[in-house]
């Protein structure tokens, strides 16, 4: 049944990619089944074709584009003609699940899981449908026994777990983040010369909130999804607007490709275990990767560059800092994080440094008018995001979405809440356009 809904979601949104998806898991499949069979240097060679092929793959459909504008850029600043070629379409979902053929591919290969013996089981890891277009990026051996036995958590405290969980990440993106995001839209396609100061970190806060209640609600809803089937994710997000480092922030921000990018990267380039210059490097090239890996463009690779050198400050100095100050160092970090996202939200670099030109030399002026609306949401979404900051609240938060075992008092509670939320979600949902997920895109 989730097999056939994972496949029917897919053909949904990406028939075109169907018939190539399939044969890449076929593929993958087949040479890991080799692979645990093989010794030695055969294994590696079965190893090295499985990333080969799944690399390429990705390169192919998402850089492909990339590389050649930056081709035909150069070619015409030489003085050639422009390059002409037919723009290659980006399958959705292909960044998540391209990191999810490889975390099964490694984990074989190291021994941390034999390899499944059904191919629909295999299938089924790769297509799981709350996961498969946004993450949580979910590594093989953390599912791996709930593949093929989920007796465990197929129950009916699970059940409702999953649709309270589900609820609260609708509610976060259509109550908050589409609201916020509307105004913060408007904000970014403006000209500079029309942008001033207060408006442009107005823009940037709106965007710093929309993009973390957009993502995490639709980990929400995926994580709420798999426990109604019979599936515990990982969580994917943990408060990261109360971060006192950058350092911290990538604990608690999209946590899932944080392990993913430590494992099969950071660690495997050497980790803590070099001298400091290298581990800087390292640390810098993991993420500037990470910010390539998010999209196609300068300014990407300018977002993941950005947080490595905070990461490589926290390491040198930021983080005594930081100490000494206390909770304050909530500030800095939010401040940082901001800035950083006008990297991301940005169409181009050279239009994010524009609009951080104005966030640090434009005017100052009044701002224009906004709805009680967007005010009140942008205040909500402050005190959701910083509210855990507060002694023991982060604590009750993970223990309300975690929960496995529900009294009847708590039940009601719980249902009551849903049902609010879900009715004044889907009524929001009713009157408005189609708004999709920010992380749909990569």
């Amino acid at each position: 049944m989730a097999l056939t809904a994972s496949l029917l979601f897919y053909a949904w949104g990406g028939l075109n990619f169907l018939a190539l998806f399939l044969a890449s898991v076929v593929v993958n499949f087949v040479l890991i089944r080799y692979m645990d069979r093989a010794t030695n240097w055969q294994k590696r060679i079965y190893l090295i074709m499985s990333i080969v092929i799944n690399v390429a793959m990705l390169f192919y459909f998402k850089y492909a584009n990339f590389f050649v504008e930056n081709a035909s850029a150069m070619r015409g600043y030489l003085g050639g003609p422009p390059l002409t070629w037919e723009k290659v379409v980006l399958p959705i979902g292909i960044s998540f699940f391209t990191f999810e053929k490889l975390t099964y591919t490694i984990d074989v290969y190291r021994g941390v899981n034999k390899p499944l013996k059904s191919f629909w089981d295999f299938m089924l890891y790769i297509m799981l449908f709350p996961k498969m277009i946004a993450g949580p990026i979910v590594r093989f051996h953390e599912i791996a026994d709930q593949l093929t036995d989920r007796t465990a958590f197929d129950t009916i405290d699970h059940k409702l777990a999953g649709l309270f969980r589900f609820v609260i990440g609708l509610s976060k993106k259509v109550l908050i983040a589409n609201v916020l995001g509307q105004e913060a839209d408007k904000i970014f396609t403006l000209a500079p010369t029309d942008l001033s100061m207060s408006l442009a970190w107005l823009g940037a806060v709106s965007y710093t909130f929309q993009i973390y209640f957009d993502f995490s609600g639709y980990s929400d809803m995926a994580i709420g999804i798999g426990r109604m089937i019979g599936f515990q994710f990982p969580e994917n997000f943990n408060n990261p607007y109360i971060s006192r480092s950058i350092t911290e922030f990538w604990q608690r921000w999209h946590i899932t490709l944080g392990r993913w990018m430590r494992d099969y990267l950071y660690i495997p380039l050497g980790g803590n275990r070099v001298k400091p210059a290298r581990l800087y490097v390292n640390l810098w090239t993991v993420f500037i990767l990470s910010g390539f890996w998010h999209g196609a463009a300068w300014n990407f690779i300018a977002w993941g560059a950005f947080h490595g050198l905070f990461l490589v400050l926290d390491r040198l100095f930021l983080l005594r800092i930081y100490k000494k100050i206390g909770v304050l160092s909530i500030l800095p970090t939010f401040a940082i994080t901001v800035v950083g996202w006008v990297l991301f939200r940005a169409e181009s670099l050279s239009a994010a440094l524009a609009y951080m030109k104005q966030m640090f030399a434009g005017s100052w002026s009044e701002l224009p008018y906004f709805t009680i609306e967007f005010w009140a949401t942008l205040a909500l979404a402050t005190v959701f995001s910083f509210m855990a900051a507060l002694p023991r609240i982060e604590r009750w938060e993970i223990g309300t979405l975690t929960a496995e075992r529900f009294a009847l008092s708590r039940t009601l509670a719980q249902g009551f809440v849903t049902a609010i939320l879900l009715i004044l979600s889907v009524s929001y949902v009713i009157g408005s356009t189609f708004n999709p997920f920010i992380y749909f895109r990569f």
